[in-house]
């Protein structure tokens, strides 16, 4: 009898400090210093978080300044009961988590405050709207782009004697504008060097502006000193493929007469400084006119190589060639009839530049 009154009180005080142990946990745990804890290489992944109620769990007490948490995998734990609102995380290094895995889809950004995060508009006061901050450009002014400052440019790309037929051949064109609009005055032409110094020429003044990455578009007015005639034009010009540079204008004379004329043109370089341009030239009317000799149809054809030699910068060269013209369809029989020349070829030399 004496064994068994002893043995009861002894169960029961046992039984007492099982329940008592998980009260002495939490108590301990509350007074833990988490700030030095490493759980760097803890894996809470196959952890079961859903039976723990954490609901009535504040850490805002809790100094989390101090815990690596670069190793740890969170991917599976539930922590939706959390309240994490007074919690430091300033200076919680998280550089090696795996946010991968991580299903944000059900939290709630609707009650965020972003007011504090980068973006918005510049103060009123952080740049001036020319970017100088203040500073004067100097004695040389605002810079422009060069897209947008007006330039001029005057390029001769003919003028030279036809040994032959005893006149000078010349064509320019001179432009004042930007790389998106410019004004162009254009002539070319021919002056006799005997008898009469009879000089035929074609100017245009015109409106100049891009198309496309190769092709220009031109349109204004002209005056042709052969006929003595004013006239509308419109044309294009620029590179087709294989590098050919081709122009196409068409003119609207006051008599209804409409002139076109074609052109192409290749530079077959040698090296840095030698170049052998060939070039084909040809014209076309709409009606006859006998008082100037011309017919429907095509009229005439043009032909001539030259041989440059590029210096300064390739801004001059001198040429010597082969220059050929001939009429073309009724174009030959009128001037058969009136005793001129149906075709002609001549020695040729000049030069060309541009500034």
């Amino acid at each position: 009898m004496k064994i068994y009154k002893v043995g009861l009180p002894f169960i029961g005080m046992s039984s007492l400090m099982l329940l008592m142990s998980p009260l002495a946990n939490a108590a301990e745990m509350s007074n833990m210093d988490h700030g030095s804890m490493d759980m760097s290489g803890m894996d809470m992944s196959d952890m079961d978080h859903s039976s723990m109620d954490m609901s009535g769990m504040s850490m805002s007490d809790m100094d989390h300044s101090k815990m690596d948490m670069s190793g740890m995998d969170m991917s599976d734990m539930d922590h939706s009961g959390m309240d994490m609102s007074g919690m430091d995380h300033g200076s919680m290094d998280m550089s090696g988590m795996d946010h991968g895995s991580m299903d944000m889809s059900g939290m709630d950004h609707g009650s965020m405050d972003m007011s504090g995060m980068q973006g918005g508009k510049a103060p009123a006061d952080a740049r001036s709207p020319d970017y100088s901050n203040g500073v004067p450009y100097g004695r040389f002014g605002k810079p422009v782009m060069m897209g947008s400052l007006p330039l001029w440019g005057v390029s001769v790309d003919d003028l030279g004697y036809q040994f032959d037929d005893d006149q000078i051949n010349y064509e320019f064109d001179t432009w004042y504008g930007t790389d998106s609009n410019r004004v162009t005055l254009r002539s070319e032409g021919s002056i006799q060097t005997k008898d009469d110094k009879e000089i035929d020429s074609l100017t245009s003044l015109s409106y100049w502006k891009p198309l496309s990455i190769f092709w220009n578009g031109e349109a204004g007015v002209a005056y042709d000193t052969e006929n003595d005639k004013s006239a509308v034009m419109a044309g294009i010009a620029g590179t087709a493929p294989y590098f050919i540079e081709t122009d196409a204008r068409a003119y609207l004379y006051t008599d209804g007469q409409v002139r076109l004329d074609l052109g192409a043109e290749y530079e077959w370089r040698l090296d840095q400084h030698w170049v052998v341009i060939p070039e084909v030239e040809l014209t076309a009317f709409s009606k006859d006119d006998t008082d100037n000799h011309i017919t429907k149809g095509f009229n005439e054809f043009g032909a001539d190589v030259r041989l440059t030699y590029e210096m300064l910068s390739r801004q001059l060269a001198p040429y010597v060639g082969i220059s050929y013209e001939t009429a073309l369809g009724n174009a030959r029989d009128l001037r058969r009839q009136e005793d001129e020349a149906v075709d002609s070829s001549s020695v040729t030399a000049g030069v060309k530049f541009w500034f």
